[in-house]
């Protein structure tokens, strides 16, 4: 049995993180605290009344070192990068949810995040915790930059044909498409209700903090050659959910069986990916509030161009229980305890 606190708890990843937490049976959830919100968890989210009792406080390390095996820290970037080296000083694990840890270089940080990295040492010390990628390393780490959530579906999505098709791929281009609480819960205008209904936009336009991610991570994960790249995000008029079409322009012909087949072999063992049969398309109601991703794909009639779709929740494999496939990891605990 470990301890585990969680700092962010007032926000939708927190609230997911500490609702699976609660019923993991090798957790016991200790400690929660948030910015600027305390009091009784069952006062700050009502669906809690009954399964807690809990109580929010501010966030203050020593408490959190006495109470803590590990830590998941639910906060926007900036403020994770302030917090993390206090944690990690006192000997605690981090699971990080936010995106100050993800990149591996500060400059390029402060281009795509707009401020300056203030803990360039521990920076360098993260291992990225996208399980079916880089497991072994996370299970040697203890300190883990949880994935963005359009970089998980986008990453999975592309894995495996980045990995083995790398020289003939001529570029990537990825459609994403995500649910408004993507954007977090803090209040905007432009994510009010009658803002959102009925509407649909592009946002960030090739200049999306998660594309530097993505981008680094499949330069990892190629075999050779190299490819062009670009993200482009949307806003769904739904709370939860990402999809994410992928179009590989490709240099030579291939068949889309041979794709396929490779895709089945790669993600055999993965409990947590699911590639659909040929012919069927995933959908984001299949995914939402599970730790799955889904992926389709299909060929042009060339066999030139390759589209794969994935799909996920954002707030549980795009956060929060991919955060928790990661703590399982890291404690040596199956894999899919608490998730499934």
């Amino acid at each position: 049995m470990i301890k585990v606190g969680i700092v962010g708890v007032s926000g939708y990843s927190g609230l997911i993180a500490l609702k699976l937490l609660l019923k993991h049976p090798e957790v016991r959830l200790t400690y929660v605290s948030a910015n600027t919100t305390t009091g009784k968890l069952s006062d700050i989210w009502s669906q809690l009344r009954g399964l807690t009792k809990l109580e929010c406080v501010k966030f203050d390390a020593n408490v959190a070192a006495e109470k803590c095996d590990v830590v998941f820290l639910a906060v926007p970037h900036k403020v994770s990068m302030e917090v993390t080296p206090l944690l990690l000083k006192k000997g605690l694990k981090v699971i990080d949810l936010s995106g100050d840890y993800r990149l591996k270089n500060a400059r390029t940080y402060k281009q795509w995040y707009g401020v300056e990295h203030t803990d360039p040492l521990n920076l360098k010390k993260a291992v990225y915790g996208l399980p079916e990628l880089f497991r072994v390393k996370i299970k040697k780490s203890g300190f883990i930059s949880n994935p963005g959530c359009y970089p998980t579906a986008a990453l999975l999505g592309l894995a495996p044909m980045v990995s083995i098709f790398t020289s003939i791929i001529d570029n990537v281009v990825i459609d994403a498409k995500s649910g408004t609480s993507g954007a977090g819960k803090k209040a905007s205008s432009d994510l009010s209700f009658c803002e959102v209904n009925e509407s649909f936009k592009a946002y960030k336009v090739l200049e999306h903090q998660h594309s530097p991610e993505i981008e680094m991570y499949l330069k990892k994960i190629a075999v050779e050659g190299d490819f062009d790249f670009n993200f482009v995000a949307h806003l769904l008029p739904i709370n939860q959910g990402i999809l994410e079409t992928i179009y590989v322009h490709l240099n030579e012909k291939i068949s889309l069986a041979e794709v396929h087949k490779v895709y089945k072999r790669f993600y055999h063992s993965e409990t947590f990916v699911r590639v659909m049969d040929l012919g069927v398309q995933p959908e984001v109601k299949n995914v939402v509030n599970t730790n799955f991703c889904d992926i389709g794909m299909a060929m042009s009639a060339n066999g030139k161009l390759l589209v794969i779709t994935s799909v996920i929740d954002n707030l549980y494999k795009g956060a929060a229980s991919q955060a928790i496939q990661n703590m399982n990891i890291m404690f040596g605990f199956n894999e899919t305890m608490g998730l499934l």
